[in-house]
């Protein structure tokens, strides 16, 4: 067995698939959410220097991974522990070295990684204009319009996967996730624009 079906077999045995989709959604869209907070408000300030906005956001984005990995795995590791006290106490043994031992030990790492990683990568793709402006690189929009603009359409589609999880419309689904991101948005521009 690989490492791949190995996860999936220890995932499949503590019933977790779900929780890591919520939180690669849920943690995605706090780092998009973040990310187009903090470009927006340095669109609507006095002109900042590039370096200074991406390492700003770096920085939120680091600190958003560092978090979710850190809280995932101990809330995980808890939960995950409990989970395998209580079966061996109605199977009136130790199961430290089965398959469900082996999943209360790797199941809360997985679980953080993806809690970790779903915040930083979205907000580094989100961040991908404007390193490509400090770079040099001529581009059709201002490099702030750009990233709010991937922002927006990562909050889409992050609403469009939680649709098609559902079942739902995906549309739908979609449109509402981007309400709030717009919602976000005004609220942002009401209080920083001036």
């Amino acid at each position: 067995m690989n490492l791949w079906q190995q996860a999936q077999f220890l995932l499949h045995i503590s019933r977790t698939h779900g929780i890591m989709r919520r939180y690669f959604v849920v943690n995605g869209f706090d780092g998009a959410l973040t990310m187009l907070g903090l470009i927006m408000g340095f669109q609507f300030s006095a002109p900042a220097n590039l370096a200074v906005i991406i390492n700003a956001c770096l920085g939120a984005a680091i600190a958003l991974g560092v978090s979710g990995i850190s809280s995932a795995y101990v809330s995980e590791s808890a939960e995950r522990r409990r989970d395998l006290t209580h079966l061996e106490e109605a199977m009136a043994t130790n199961l430290k070295h089965s398959a469900h031992g082996a999943a209360a030990r790797w199941v809360p790492m997985l679980i953080a990684l993806v809690n970790g990683s779903a915040p930083l990568v979205i907000s580094l793709i989100i961040l991908i204009p404007l390193g490509l402006a400090q770079a040099g690189m001529s581009l059709p929009l201002s490099p702030l319009l750009l990233a709010i603009s991937i922002a927006l359409i990562l909050i889409f589609l992050l609403g469009v996967f939680l649709g098609r999880i559902a079942g739902i419309s995906w549309l739908r689904s979609g449109v509402q996730t981007l309400l709030v991101a717009l919602l976000t948005a005004a609220l942002i521009y009401l209080f920083t624009a001036s």
